[in-house]
């Protein structure tokens, strides 16, 4: 079986569980040669960026959806596979607001290049500079997405797929990424801690695995290939 065929029948397996209740990428496992960032992480907002609140921002609409996540998760690579185009037709047609939540736990799946910190860094770098490239350079991030336990895209290939999303050239700014990948470990930590709160009210105890999804607060219990699931959670919620 090919590569992209295990990665595939793995992300149906993680998926069928998402139905039954059980996390989807886990955020259990070993860690020992994760590259930890020291920088300060940043405060306030910039750009797209809510520092506080641990998410990056994607249109204006009234509903929000808050989606948490890890880059290199394959179900988080099935779910916008599924339900991309959804959610990006709501946001451009002023439907909801998207909010973003990069995790790093799979720096642990990436051969010590710490990839999920800095596609979380990256994204981050796209949306101080350039609000309409972040989800665009979001959905690249999905596309022919790294396999688990491979050294990830390259610094060099991020900021690639951001210029290719009309982001510009981040390159200086992923060489001077630690306050970011700091920020993005941070939400990683406190997402184990919980509780987490959506606009001031608790929603969960802790985030569990990803993609976790919550529209106007409550979560997605479908599966993540589900598209007319999601789409009438959207609509209802």
């Amino acid at each position: 079986m090919s590569g992209r065929l295990r990665r595939a029948a793995a992300a149906l397996v993680l998926a069928i569980g998402v139905v039954t209740g059980v996390a989807a990428c886990s955020l259990l496992g070993g860690a020992s040669n994760v590259p930890v960032a020291t920088d300060a992480p940043p405060k306030g907002t910039d750009g797209a960026v809510d520092f506080d609140g641990g998410f990056i921002t994607v249109g204006d609409g009234a509903k929000k959806v808050d989606i948490w996540f890890d880059a290199m998760c394959p179900v988080c690579g099935a779910f916008e596979q599924t339900n991309g185009a959804t959610l990006a037709g709501a946001v451009d047609d002023g439907s909801i607001t998207l909010r973003l939540h990069p995790l790093t736990f799979l720096d642990a799946a990436s051969n010590g290049t710490g990839y999920s910190t800095r596609a979380a860094a990256a994204l981050t770098c796209v949306a101080v500079t350039d609000e309409n490239a972040v989800l665009p350079f979001y959905q690249a991030l999905f596309t022919d997405q790294p396999e688990e336990n491979s050294s990830g895209l390259t610094d060099k290939e991020l900021a690639k797929r951001a210029a290719d999303a009309g982001a510009g050239d981040i390159s200086s700014c992923l060489s001077d990424s630690g306050p970011y990948q700091a920020w993005a470990q941070a939400n990683t930590a406190n997402s184990q801690k919980g509780p987490i709160e959506v606009d001031g009210k608790k929603a969960l105890d802790t985030i569990k695995g990803t993609p976790t999804v919550l529209v106007n607060g409550k979560q997605y219990p479908g599966g993540v290939t589900d598209k007319k699931a999601f789409t009438a959670f959207l609509a209802d919620n």
